[in-house]
């Protein structure tokens, strides 16, 4: 069955470079809007029965990447394509995943369900909430970029370094990490009024006299590291802290917000294409890890290749 890559628009440059870690190229589609804000989509070169991976990050603005993906795969589906694999390096509405009040939806579930109907499996990178998985009605492939950032982390480590969960829904991700490094861990109690609006209760561990290290599997506002910072620095902590984290939305007013900071170093991954000119950002590219998994997925033998 041959390889076929599309990609959207939400981040065609990450997509070149797993094709290129693949040894094929993109395949040929004309993506446009119409004056009316419809999207138009067109592929440019046959499917039939090949083994098709649409790369594409619901990242923002969330809604038209996401329409773009179904719009791409529905292409696909209608040119005979014999399997077809949405590749998602960051999942929009992944912090939807349960409802604070009886009157919200569970924005993930639904996503999950409009994926399921027009795809076979789908590949995502680090999930908000690896219990997400469970919305799928389809196979789930779930990559991880804590070995990458792990590595990149390495070079950089000293006596004084200490991990830090900015919240308690990161412990178990910095646990992954202090396994790795031989680090230990402190985390942050921390409670989110809103969106951007974040406080700490308390640091727990201690950070007094060290260089942080805050990971997370993403920074959208910047609320929740913003804080963070603060509350080590109060702790006294050294002023030379790193964040890590996998997938860098940096929406609204975070890069300004990061920016006044005392940090030396802000590693991510291009999970999400964005222009960071004016923010240091050193970014690990996720190409080889996805390449790596398409590869193996592909070599999987199918039961059933055929469409939904």
């Amino acid at each position: 069955m041959k390889k076929v890559i599309f990609t959207g628009r939400a981040n065609p440059a990450l997509a070149q470079g797993i094709a290129g870690e693949l040894g094929i190229r993109c395949g040929a589609c004309s993506i446009e809007d119409f004056p009316d804000g419809e999207i138009h989509v067109e592929l440019e070169e046959p499917l039939e029965n090949a083994d098709v991976y649409l790369i594409q990050p619901t990242s923002p603005p969330v809604a038209e990447h996401l329409l773009e993906l179904l719009l791409l795969a529905d292409a696909c589906r209608r040119a005979g394509a014999g399997h077809l694999t949405a590749v998602i390096p960051y999942f929009g509405y992944a912090r939807q995943d349960r409802r604070t009040g009886k009157m919200e939806p569970v924005g993930a579930r639904l996503v999950a369900d409009l994926l399921s109907l027009r795809f076979n499996r789908i590949v995502v990178v680090d999930l908000h909430n690896p219990a997400i998985e469970g919305f799928f009605a389809i196979p789930v492939e779930h990559l991880s970029v804590v070995p990458l950032l792990a590595e990149a982390l390495r070079s950089g480590l000293d006596e004084e370094a200490i991990l830090v969960a900015p919240d308690l829904g990161a412990v178990k991700l910095a646990q992954e990490y202090g396994d790795r490094l031989g680090l230990p861990v402190a985390y942050i109690h921390k409670i989110r009024h809103s969106g951007e609006d974040v406080s700490v209760r308390r640091v727990i561990g201690s950070v007094k006299g060290r260089r942080p290290i805050i990971v997370d599997d993403m920074i959208s506002t910047g609320g929740t590291v913003v804080s963070a910072v603060r509350a080590l620095l109060e702790e006294g902590c050294l002023a030379e802290i790193t964040v890590a984290v996998g997938h860098a939305l940096l929406v609204g007013e975070a890069e300004k917000s990061l920016a006044e900071l005392p940090v030396r170093r802000f590693l991510t991954t291009d999970s999400v294409q964005r222009d960071f000119s004016s923010f240091p950002l050193e970014t690990v590219s996720l190409k080889k890890v996805i390449a790596k998994g398409i590869d193996r997925l592909h070599r999987i033998p199918e039961e059933n290749s055929c469409l939904r």
